[in-house]
């Protein structure tokens, strides 16, 4: 028996993802118009701004910054939020309940109190290098993916599994990496997309952060934005796009075929 979908509800469907996909076609149209400003829809294709990424040094060594903030920020929040988000699922009856709220805080403090605090906490207060700075700003500003996410997905574990590995002589850290970690392996995946998206299009914290001769990707862009309004600005956008979903790609590939080979 087939359903009929009411045409009301067709029709806000549509809107949605026209909401939804709307400003990315227009970034993309944008992006190869041949016009030295941003219009849409484009009056002529070419690649010219797309090489003029490349051509402007700045746009290069932001980029290279901006991912290597992107992946060692989520690494090092993984690295806190895995074990973190363990411990809160595994003894949350002896843990106390305000614990699990401590690593949300992040994500419930404005960006820009949180980015000024780094501040003073990180590269004024410990005298922290800008790089450094921005490696544990971000780390620390995604952390609540790490452990929400994760967490989300230890609650459906059950923990009898692991507790018959250690009775059987298994080391708990070797039952972890080959028992739990494989079982919440969406829920790391997950994790890791979601904190390298909020990582990489960062602003509010990396304005604080970054200093002479470091950048990142996003405040470069405002910055080029400030003197010019090419379509050089949507380019960049549309790579962005391009590198977000290739990341996705990678770790879901790497990081299935590595569980599933244990």
């Amino acid at each position: 028996m087939t359903t009929r979908i009411h045409p009301i509800l067709g029709i806000l469907t549509a809107l949605v993802f026209l909401f939804l996909l709307g400003p990315l076609v227009i970034i993309i149209g944008s992006a190869f118009s041949d016009t030295s400003y941003l219009t849409f829809p484009p009056r002529g294709l070419t690649f010219h701004w797309f090489a003029n990424i490349f051509a402007i040094e700045a746009f290069r060594t932001t980029a290279i910054t901006s991912l290597q903030v992107a992946f060692l920020g989520t690494g090092l929040s993984l690295l806190i939020g895995v074990p973190a988000a363990y411990a809160l699922n595994r003894y949350r009856i002896e843990l106390p309940k305000w614990l699990a709220t401590l690593f949300v805080l992040p994500i419930l403090v404005p960006e820009i109190v949180f980015g000024f605090s780094l501040l003073k906490s990180i590269t004024i207060g410990l005298g922290l290098p800008v790089l450094p700075s921005l490696i544990v700003g971000h780390a620390l500003l995604i952390l609540p993916y790490s452990v929400r996410v994760v967490g989300a997905s230890l609650a459906a574990f059950d923990f009898s599994v692991e507790e018959a590995a250690i009775s059987l002589g298994c080391p708990p850290l070797k039952t972890f990496m080959t028992v739990v970690l494989p079982n919440i392996r969406a829920g790391v995946i997950a994790a890791f997309i979601l904190a390298f998206i909020t990582s990489i299009n960062d602003v509010s914290v990396s304005v604080f952060l970054t200093g002479p001769g470091i950048s990142t990707l996003p405040i470069q862009i405002l910055a080029h934005m400030e003197q010019f309004f090419d379509p050089t600005i949507a380019s960049v956008s549309v790579l962005l796009m391009l590198v977000t979903v290739g990341v996705m790609a990678i770790v879901e590939a790497t990081l299935g075929l590595t569980f599933l080979t244990k």
